[in-house]
């Protein structure tokens, strides 16, 4: 070897430790070997082949569910034209004074109605099973079920027309309450908005849900998500020009979302900012005290 050639830093290291030279570097590295750790320190362990990633809970944009408050003292009419109905506060709780139009049992054709009284009747508050707040209404002659959506409420039982027998007239309370035509006229670019926004989390409810369901699951959710639409044409197809502004069409919508996300474990009300914490006062500096001199 001529002594102009420089040695390889790793095969000087080599005939260092040939020669009984302690070598104080670092040790010899080969190409695609594990970098050194020193003594004491611990190096994570890389990801095992063919390994999947943590499962994460699902996240989807909050929707919000308006509650009691979008339909209070507001009057309310079967398919926006039938009936009255004013959901109250009553103490600690609600009440819904009601009264409902139909047609006398004997005579099919000829119109009756039927209230249950000048004053409130109490309902009882049932949580929210499918993501919206539920309401039973206990009234001897037609108990209800129904659902709190904005500003609408829908009524989910009774299964059948009601028979008040006193009044020899047959109701049915069935299908969504709503305000009139005037007030949905009104708020017509807010509900195409609203069904637009319902719609996208309905598509993402169903993507999510099938996502996570096994194979017998994601079947009955493709045949529900198929059978949706005719179900809201049923409850919509009589509200009073459903046509022209869709109202009925995304209310049950977003009861429809809300109940995905239920399923789902997931919030339909957005999480509250956190409340910035009040600064500390700065400390008041102490008064000076001036000592007169001499």
């Amino acid at each position: 070897m001529r002594a102009g050639k420089r040695i390889a830093p790793g095969l000087a290291a080599l005939l260092a430790v040939a020669a009984g030279v302690p070598a104080k570097a670092q040790p010899l590295q080969l190409p695609g070997a594990q970098p050194f750790n020193a003594p004491g320190t611990h190096q994570a362990a890389p990801p095992a082949a063919g390994g999947t990633a943590p499962h994460r809970q699902p996240s989807l944009p909050a929707l919000k569910i308006a509650g009691e408050e979008t339909i209070l003292g507001k009057a309310l009419h079967r398919n926006g034209n039938q009936g009255a109905a004013t959901f109250e506060k009553l103490g600690e709780g609600y009440g819904l004074r009601l009264s409902l139009d139909g047609y006398q049992t004997a005579n099919l054709v000829e119109p009756c109605a039927v209230s249950l009284g000048d004053a409130p009747v109490p309902v009882t508050a049932l949580g929210k099973p499918a993501g919206v707040p539920r309401y039973r209404l206990e009234a001897p002659v037609c108990p209800l079920l129904f659902d709190v959506l904005d500003g609408a409420f829908l009524v989910i039982e009774p299964a059948e027309p009601c028979v008040v027998a006193a009044a020899q007239c047959r109701v049915d309370p069935r299908g969504l309450w709503g305000p009139d035509q005037g007030v949905v006229a009104a708020q017509a670019k807010a509900i195409e908005r609203a069904r637009g926004a319902a719609e996208r989390a309905l598509r993402d409810g169903y993507r999510t849900l099938t996502a996570k369901a096994n194979a017998v699951d994601q079947r009955t959710l493709a045949r529900e998500q198929a059978g949706f639409s005719g179900e809201r044409e049923m409850i919509c197809r009589d509200f009073q020009r459903e046509g022209q502004y869709g109202f009925c069409a995304a209310r049950i919508t977003e009861a429809r979302a809300a109940e995905l996300r239920a399923r789902l474990g997931l919030h339909t009300e957005p999480r509250q900012a956190a409340k910035p914490r009040p600064r500390p006062a700065p400390p008041k500096p102490a008064p000076l005290s001036l000592t007169p001199t001499q």
